[in-house]
């Protein structure tokens, strides 16, 4: 069994930017002695002194002690030049995102460095293989992916290109899990597992943005309170930086031909042109600074509480699971009915019977509403979201046929309001806006398993360790069905008539056999 670096193994840095910073930090605090280098003149002087601040508050609120962090600091030298490094077993290159440059760094260290030290790159995106080309041992070449804040998160991609030493990509396995990280194995392709599979919890969102299906505040909303995510898609690019999440979305668009899976958007690209970068900048999808407020969400008013609700077929069997909706509207004491399942909507529709209106409430397939109501033959029917989970979620999506009544709109919202649920109506969209999201990450996650990307422990755990998703897309899938998955890309597929919403093989598989996507 490949062991990690021993505690006395120095771990070079070089690049001393935030991430550079929390890379050393995290390598002096787990034992190593560790040499923080950077170009620019007293800027890794500025990153150890950083460092001693953030550690300090740490101390402050008694979770680490003094002499721990005082020991810790005292093994960071920042060095110089570059061959101050020569005697580092390790060197973990976090400089700028640039292939030209990180190949010229590496082709330099190549000629300090002893020949049993490991050469890592931090790259978000760019290819270990790419980044190995020209160097005499290429098979030292690995990639050592953090994510930001290094301190706090738990995850690292452990990158192997053509080139690397399966024995190199384990000792950085073991060396990262030493120092209290997550590690998972991945590939060299464009993304890696999370930088590929997070692609469309953006581009989805930017998708409806632009269709105008609904504002960013409602989406967020909708994708946390419903969906289970930490934060929405336009806070969280505001957070990250608009001209940051822009070029990797440029940059794996590029490396994978042009595939409309990951096209840019132009509104993203607007807002890069006009310096809105978000946090940063003070100004993105949303503005920042003293006295601003975030938007509120779309929420519907009050609505008329249902006379009753028909529960047509086995709730449970739904394509969205929506059992526990069901419980809610009866613990809130709706009576509920239940009667066959109609052949028009499949188990799991809804009849809300209202004092002024009727109507059925029926879970999203991708489909819009106006589509499955013309099928159906009816005019009143008002589609509702997936929930990450029916039983907690405090919003839901809804969107209304077109030519549906404000009565059977108003008495669908006062059903969903009567089992405590807030309402977001968007504009009658396929997917709406949790089930289109899970369905093309999950998409996007098998196609990661089918290429050799990962395997399906790594991708669900990447996601959540990476990008703190509720839960991997693969298991999510398997949760609602992979069969509902494959159902809803059809749908969204016809709808627009593109590549983007094109079924992996391994989804078509296995909704055709029932077998998970796990196992």
């Amino acid at each position: 069994m490949t062991t990690a670096l021993p505690r006395n193994a120095t771990v070079a840095v070089i690049g001393a930017g935030a991430m550079g910073a929390g890379i050393a930090q995290t390598a002096a605090l787990a034992g190593h002695p560790v040499q923080l280098h950077d170009t620019r003149f007293g800027a890794a002087d500025a990153a150890k002194a950083g460092i001693a601040d953030a550690l300090a508050r740490v101390v402050a609120k008694g979770k680490l002690p003094a002499a721990e962090v005082d020991a810790a600091l005292n093994r960071i030298a920042t060095v110089v030049t570059l061959p101050d490094a020569c005697t580092a077993s390790l060197v973990v290159e976090a400089i700028v995102e640039d292939l030209a440059a990180k190949r010229e760094l590496f082709a330099r260290l190549e000629h300090i460095v002893t020949p049993a030290c490991i050469l890592a790159s931090n790259t978000s995106s760019l290819s270990i293989t790419a980044l190995g080309t020209g160097l005499s041992h290429p098979a030292r070449m690995v990639g050592m992916h953090f994510f930001n804040p290094v301190p706090l998160m738990p995850l690292v991609e452990v990158v192997s290109g053509l080139a690397t030493d399966p024995e190199v990509a384990a000792r950085i396995f073991a060396t990262a899990a030493a120092w209290g990280k997550t590690p998972v194995h991945a590939a060299s392709t464009p993304g890696f597992i999370v930088n590929r599979c997070a692609r469309p919890f953006y581009g989805e969102a930017l998708r409806l943005l632009h269709e105008g299906a609904a504002a960013p505040a409602t989406i967020d909303a909708v994708l946390r309170e419903a969906g289970g995510f930490r934060m929405g898609p336009f806070e969280l690019m505001d957070l990250i930086g608009h001209d940051v999440n822009y070029a990797v979305t440029q940059s794996v668009w590029e490396a994978f031909y042009h595939d409309p899976r990951y096209m840019p958007s132009a509104r993203q690209r607007e807002l890069v042109a006009a310096g809105f970068l978000g946090r940063k900048s003070g100004r993105g999808f949303y503005a920042y600074g003293p006295g601003t407020a975030l938007p509120p969400p779309q929420t519907e008013a009050p609505g008329p509480r249902p006379v009753r609700v028909i529960v047509h077929g086995d709730a449970g069997g739904a394509p969205a699971r929506v059992a526990p909706l069901v419980a809610r509207l009866d613990a809130a004491g709706v009576a509920v009915e239940r009667a066959p399942a109609d052949a028009r909507f499949g188990s799991g529709a809804l009849q809300v019977v209202g004092p002024a209106g009727d109507a059925w409430l029926v879970p999203t397939d991708g489909r819009t509403a106006t589509a499955r109501a013309a099928l159906a033959g009816v005019r009143d029917l008002i589609v509702f979201d997936l929930a990450l989970d029916y039983a907690t979620a405090t919003r839901l999506a809804v969107a209304c046929a077109d030519g549906s009544s404000d009565a059977a709109a108003a008495a669908a919202t006062g059903a969903l309001q009567a089992a405590g649920l807030a309402v977001s109506r968007i504009d009658d969209c396929p997917g709406l806006v949790v089930l289109r999201t899970v369905a093309m990450l999950a998409n996007e996650a098998a196609d990661a398993l089918v290429q050799g990307v990962a395997d399906a422990a790594a991708v669900d755990l990447a996601m959540v360790k990476g990008v703190s998703y509720p839960r991997g897309p693969l298991a999510w899938a398997d949760a609602i069905g992979v069969a509902t998955v494959r159902d809803a890309l059809a749908h969204l597929g016809a709808h627009y008539g593109d590549g983007r919403y094109r079924i992996s093989p391994l989804i078509a598989r296995r909704a055709l056999t029932g077998r998970p996507l796990h196992g």
